[in-house]
């Protein structure tokens, strides 16, 4: 079956840095592969655009420009906050507060944001919400395990069910 809109599509890639060290930054098997509802926004719009001739066992290798994936480095994302919001019960949390990692916050209009810890300091916590992607040219390399119609439920709540996809 042909990737289209609307179809349940099962993929294992490899997605490295386009530059040249190549890193690794995610890695999914068939075992455990990437599953979603082609079509429905929950995919990059160039991603799906570079899977959209193919078919269940077709291979790919394909790069998005930083433009195309998660966009530059805005610098005007990384900011400090005062340490005071990170305690509880007069006390900062040390395992939180550790560089590197991910913590989810509220921006003042109430928007889910994911922040990285950069630095602690006595006072302030510099905090990065660019994407965790951003400023990276995107190189995947993969295979359609499936694809295969969504079923009407999969489509009413707009994912895909069962194994790789949302629990119910």
């Amino acid at each position: 079956m042909q990737i289209t809109k609307n179809t349940i599509v099962s993929l294992s890639y490899v997605l490295k840095r386009d530059d040249a060290n190549g890193e690794i930054i995610e890695e999914t098997r068939a075992g455990d592969p990437l599953v979603f509802l082609y079509g429905n926004g929950q995919m990059l719009p160039k991603f799906e655009e570079n899977l959209s001739t193919l078919k269940s066992g077709d291979v790919f290798e394909f790069t998005l420009a930083i433009d195309d994936a998660y966009g530059e480095m805005d610098q005007d994302a990384i900011i400090d906050l005062d340490k005071s919001i990170f305690m509880i019960d007069g006390k900062a949390d040390d395992e939180l507060l550790t560089v590197g990692n991910v913590i989810p916050m509220r921006d003042d209009q109430g928007h889910m944001l994911q922040g990285t810890v950069i630095s602690v300091g006595d006072e302030m916590v510099r905090m990065d919400f660019n994407h965790p992607m951003a400023g990276n040219v995107l190189h995947f390399k993969g295979n359609v395990i499936e694809v295969r119609q969504a079923s009407d439920e999969e489509l009413s709540h707009g994912h895909a069910h069962g194994a790789g996809g949302h629990q119910h």
